[in-house]
């Protein structure tokens, strides 16, 4: 293939090979994403970046920081997430035009400005605009890396490749976590070197993402997109295998990718992020309705209660009685199991389901975060009573109470542990997987991109009022957490249709009823896969292992199409097959 450079790997590697390739360059800018998130929390209690942005001090008497302006500590945090915003809106639509690799380089080059201006921040005007530029180049990343690794997988394990990615999600957040924590050590822990050098680490592994990016294979389905079939026909060959049980399967999917793209390409014209929003011209695509459910299930994410656990985790520690050094440990330990707990949905995800899998860890945080209030306020309670006991001279007493208020502070430690272990292994990557998935390949990065926003609006929203939250409402702040789980139970199993074991192509048939319950998207789609059985083949041909919705193996069954279910369309005699495989859906479109 003469078009695409010798130096790219696509020659050297297939199959397997070329798909953990491209799954580490993915991770790559995911380990930095977790970086970039994990950073602020040791950043925000370093003694010289409290004074140097104007926040508050370090009392060294109890040894702990005291923060003075609340909203302009949680400002420079949440503005981060406007630049997501912003950025991922940019690399939505600069990676449907120029690519998926063009866009990870802009984003990657970005990113170094930004951190770069971060960790040479003088005041917290700079911090801000920094900020605002390093999220920028985030959100770039973000809205293509996701779309570029769904884009190659195959649909059979797409989820576990993308779990793995974020299993380095997390492994960002404890590098960021453990290399603060060992900075505080330097100088007594009151020099800049402490934060400015765990915000310039970042600029490494980004300088590394923007260097090797350029020597990997586009996506096969933005080539077909944009005409440059004969590339696409190759990388497809590549990633699938050409030879043995591998024969046909490129091929199969190769002419989806084409049938769907002919199908989409009437709405082409539509696709502006306000048509997108608002579902303007999309007919049967419903694109409206995919952006509405990957906003709110990004939204809602944040809101389950991960942001403030891993911004404001020694904060909680220390709500729950845990002094200021063993809430340091303390954290760094439950990021740990966090990043353990991701590689539960690498072996899950692609077998019970997104919804199942959103379902069950719903139940257990929303458990977690309500036993976390209640416990943290049993050990105030305790701790109160103790204090005052002690000032009464009834030492025995207070004694008793310590030893409560400590048991206490162990079981919401404990809850906490549980709901990011729980967290690590559910709502993690369905989020950042679903919106990859469910849009057409018209908008595929734009659509994703809109999930992006959905996290940027929930990150920043909660971030910016989390510092004011337990400030006022202490432990409460852990039922709201709690109630938000409660409400993505019957969100999820309404409003979310199934995407597991299914192809990108089939989503369009997936999400064509005019309502927006799930029970007649699943109904509707069974009905339009028998009469369309030429449009979607490749999950047909024996690569569907397992039920999307029930985990279990699935036979492949004979359409059953009746005469009548297609009674609307007439064939014009010069019609192609491609062409007639489209028709029945199409007409609706």
């Amino acid at each position: 293939m003469d078009k695409i450079p010798k130096m790219n790997v696509v020659h050297k590697l297939e199959k397997r090979s070329l798909l953990i390739a491209i799954n580490c360059v993915c991770g790559l800018s995911i380990f930095f994403f977790g970086y970039d998130q994990g950073m602020m929390g040791g950043v925000n209690n370093a003694p010289n970046y409290l004074t140097t942005m104007g926040i508050g001090y370090y009392d060294a008497a109890t040894v702990s920081p005291v923060i003075q302006h609340t909203l302009l500590q949680g400002g420079i945090v949440s503005i981060y997430y406007l630049g997501t915003l912003i950025g991922c809106l940019v690399g939505g639509w600069f990676g449907e035009r120029y690519g998926r690799i063009s866009t990870i380089g802009l984003g990657a080059g970005w990113a170094v400005l930004g951190a770069t201006l971060q960790c040479s921040a003088q005041n917290h005007i700079w911090m801000i605009f920094a900020r605002l530029i390093n999220g920028w180049g985030t959100g770039i990343l973000n809205a293509i890396v996701p779309v570029w690794a769904t884009e190659t997988a195959e649909h059979t394990s797409r989820g576990q490749f993308i779990a793995i990615e974020f299993s380095l999600n997390i492994f960002g957040v404890v590098v960021a976590y453990w290399l603060e924590f060992g900075c505080n050590y330097y100088k007594g822990g009151y020099s800049s070197f402490v934060w400015r050098f765990p915000i310039a680490f970042q600029i490494a592994p980004l300088l590394f993402l923007f260097a090797i990016c350029w020597y990997f294979p586009e996506s096969p389905r933005w080539l077909t997109k944009v005409g440059r079939e004969e590339e696409a026909r190759y990388i497809l060959g590549r990633l699938r295998g050409e030879t043995g049980a591998d024969l046909g399967k490129a091929e199969a999917e190769f002419q989806d990718i084409r049938n769907v793209a002919a199908l989409e390409r009437k709405t082409a014209h539509n696709n502006s992020y306000y048509a997108m929003f608002f579902g303007i011209g999309s007919g049967k695509l419903h694109t409206g309705r995919r952006v509405q459910l990957v906003i709110w299930l990004q939204i809602m994410q944040e809101w389950v209660g991960i942001a403030g656990v891993t911004i404001y985790a020694p904060t909680i520690f220390r709500i729950a009685g845990v002094d200021h050094d063993k809430a340091q440990w303390v954290s760094g330990l439950n990021n740990i199991f966090y990043m353990f707990s991701t590689l539960i949905c690498v072996f899950t995800l692609d077998r019970i389901g997104r919804r199942w899998t959103l379902y069950w860890g719903s139940v257990m945080q929303g458990i977690a975060m309500f036993l976390a209030g209640g416990l943290s306020k049993l050990g105030q309670d305790a701790t109160a009573a103790s204090d005052a006991a002690k000032a009464a001279g009834n030492m025995a007493q207070a004694a008793s109470l310590h030893s409560k208020a400590a048991g206490y502070g162990i079981g919401a430690v404990a809850m906490v542990f549980l709901f990011t272990f729980t967290f690590g292994a559910t709502w993690l990557t369905v989020p950042w997987l679903y919106p990859a998935e469910i849009f057409p390949l018209e908008c595929r990065a734009k659509g994703n991109a809109w999930g992006v926003v959905g996290w940027s609006v929930g990150n920043g929203w909660l971030t910016l009022l989390l510092p004011v939250a337990f400030a006022a409402l202490n432990e409460k702040t852990y039922y709201i957490f709690g109630a938000a789980n409660v409400i993505t139970i019957p969100m999820v199993w309404a409003l979310y249709p199934e995407s597991n074991q299914r192809t990108l192509e089939e989503m369009d048939l997936l999400f064509a009823a005019d309502t927006p319950w799930n029970w007649d998207a699943e109904r509707n789609f069974a009905l339009l896969k028998e009469q369309n059985p030429e449009l979607v083949q490749a999950a047909a041909r024996g690569n569907s292992v397992v039920d999307p919705e029930t985990g279990l193996p699935q036979q492949r069954r004979r359409s059953t199409r009746g005469p009548g279910l297609d009674v609307q369309n007439r064939f014009d005699g010069d019609e192609s097959p491609d062409e007639k495989g489209i028709a029945t859906f199409k007409h609706e479109v």
